[in-house]
């Protein structure tokens, strides 16, 4: 990976506060860097209970735990130390400022609404005190406040809006871990560890299928993307739709987190593919730089829209139908629906914390075309349940499967469950993976094991209804209500 050679600091600070936030990661993170020239530095993570934040769902608990193990790690191989605290953030960082006779604070920013009022807050607060506070870009490639509109205002569709950033400048190079950090500051007496913090499940321990699956923390992250960058990313461009293949990234968590920045993945690519060990051609990765600018995309959105978690981007879906169905919800949450794609992915997310991206496309279209489930109910449940849970991507994803999104899809696509399975994993080798009890079943059937004749259900171990669910739901009967409910809103013809 390539790295600039240093980072321009700003002017010496004798004592400096080090607050990581979601950048849990050494290299390539300008609020670290920014401790370099101290004299002595205090690095700190709050696990954060400020009103108006939202708490994180358990999925990310479980990695938020491990990541930080790992940066703790990290820090000490440096001979420094991670300061662990729980609170109000607003409370914290200026009381520790003042206790500890700090000069400087640094952070990395992030997007929401309430993120942004909460660091003017904290600023000011600081600044009254006499206390140096200074943000860093440390999770985009570009800042939703550098890319305007031809009329200077935010944009709207993801084609102009990744165009005008590739315009804009290229990716800032990023910068090395450092080998050695200023010592450590005496800690405050009475600081919880990061046990204490009560992030890991424990009865019951539910994860399990977590631990099988990932390794958090920057060395996990980096070890990610080598494997990608030499195997997955050749055909990305075709193969990432395939469920059934080794075909994506996985980036998603580790981005979440900040173990790893796109800066770094973006210059790692180009160096990969610059010394011809990149395994993709040049379309693969234009390919995969274009999921990374809907990464952008999404966090441009909610700086911009910041109701877009739980507010229709566009209200004229504030009077869509949406229906009151507990035990539908409850058959999708469990991937008991009786469609093996969809429940495929419903537990694949279960077990692992993640879903492939093309099978988040069919499971969303599924709960909010075929059951008519309001959208926010499906991402609060990704938000649980998803280690990349990510208030930007989570909501404008959702958003444009609803068709109530930026940049949205047609209210008229909705993805028939049974082509989807057959496009996608035409051997049925992801389904029979997460919905073992259709294993037996032959190809032809694996993604309508109702339309299998009774003796080749019988043979394979199913009896619909009880081994395995009939569809909650007739395809082309939901089909016909949803596109009913959405052309009311849209005054389309049928």
């Amino acid at each position: 990976m390539r790295y600039v050679e240093a980072m321009t600091s700003p002017a010496s600070s004798d004592r400096i506060l080090v607050w990581f936030r979601n950048d849990l990661r050494l290299a390539d993170n300008p609020a670290a860097s920014a401790a370099l020239r101290a004299k002595e530095a205090l690095f700190v993570y709050i696990e954060e209970t400020n009103a108006g934040l939202r708490p994180r769902g358990g999925a990310s608990r479980w990695w938020l735990h491990h990541s930080l193990g790992s940066l703790a790690r990290s820090l000490a191989e440096r001979g420094q130390i991670l300061l662990i605290l729980k609170g109000d953030s607003c409370q914290l960082v200026p009381a520790l400022a003042k206790g500890c006779r700090i000069d400087k604070v640094v952070w990395n920013r992030r997007y929401g609404q309430p993120d942004r009022n909460m660091d003017a807050a904290i600023k000011a607060e600081l600044k009254a005190a006499g206390i140096a506070a200074e943000s860093f870009n440390g999770a985009l490639l570009y800042e939703p406040m550098e890319i305007r509109s031809k009329a200077g205002g935010p944009m709207r569709v993801f084609t102009p809006f990744w165009r005008a950033c590739r315009a804009a400048r290229e990716p800032d190079r990023p910068v090395a871990a450092p080998d050695r950090l200023p010592p450590p500051m005496t800690l405050p007496a009475g600081a919880p560890a990061l046990a204490d913090l009560g992030l890991l499940p424990t009865q019951p321990d539910w994860a399990g299928g977590l631990r099988a699956s990932w390794e958090p923390g920057e060395a996990g992250a980096a070890a990610r993307l080598a494997d990608f960058l030499g195997g997955p990313l050749r055909n990305y461009g075709e193969n990432r739709n395939r469920p059934d293949f080794v075909s994506t990234s996985r980036l998603s968590p580790h981005l979440a987190f900040g173990e790893i920045s796109p800066r770094q993945i973006w210059h790692a690519t180009e160096a990969a593919r610059m010394a011809g060990q990149a395994a993709g051609n040049a379309d693969d990765i234009q390919t995969f730089f274009s999921e990374l600018g809907w990464r952008e995309f999404s966090h441009h959105l909610l700086f911009h829209f910041p109701t877009l978690p739980h507010a229709n981007y566009q209200p004229k879906f504030d009077a869509f139908p949406w229906q009151d169905d507990a035990e539908g919800l409850a058959a999708w949450q469990r991937g008991q629906t009786g469609y093996p794609i969809v429940d495929a992915g419903m537990r694949e997310l279960w077990q692992t914390g993640f879903m492939h991206n093309r099978v988040r496309m069919i499971v969303a279209s599924f709960l909010i075309k075929h059951l008519m489930i309001d959208w926010r109910l499906g991402e609060s449940w990704f938000w649980d349940t998803l280690c990349d849970a990510d208030p930007a991507n989570n909501a404008a994803s959702w958003q444009w499967v609803a068709g109530s999104g930026a940049d949205a899809a047609p209210y008229f696509r909705i993805f028939n469950p049974v082509t989807q399975g057959e496009k996608f994993d035409p051997d049925g080798v992801y389904v029979r993976k997460f919905v073992p009890e259709l294993a037996r079943l032959p190809d032809k059937f694996i993604h309508k094991p109702w339309e299998a004749p009774h003796p080749i259900r019988q043979g394979a171990g199913i009896l619909l209804g009880q081994t395995y669910p009939q569809p909650v739901v007739r395809h082309e009967h939901a089909r016909q209500r949803a596109l009913a409910a959405f052309q009311s809103l849209s005054g389309e013809p049928l």
